[in-house]
């Protein structure tokens, strides 16, 4: 027995329908999806940030 919270109510997923279950699985993709494009989102303004002082530092201004 498996529980899982749902916008504070808790729910065995054991009881679930299948189409709940099949919501849910679409639900975790959707989540994990969103968390590797935060991580990418991460690296890509970090990246960013560098080229930003590079440009900067080759136009002779302060950084």
């Amino acid at each position: 027995m498996a529980m899982i919270k749902i916008d504070g109510k808790d729910y065995d997923s054991d009881k679930l329908s299948d189409q709940s279950k099949a919501q849910l699985m679409n639900l975790r993709f959707v989540d994990n999806e969103i968390g590797h494009l935060q991580a990418q989102m991460a690296v890509l303004q970090t990246a960013r940030q560098v080229y930003v002082r590079a440009l900067k530092e080759a136009l002779g201004e302060p950084i």
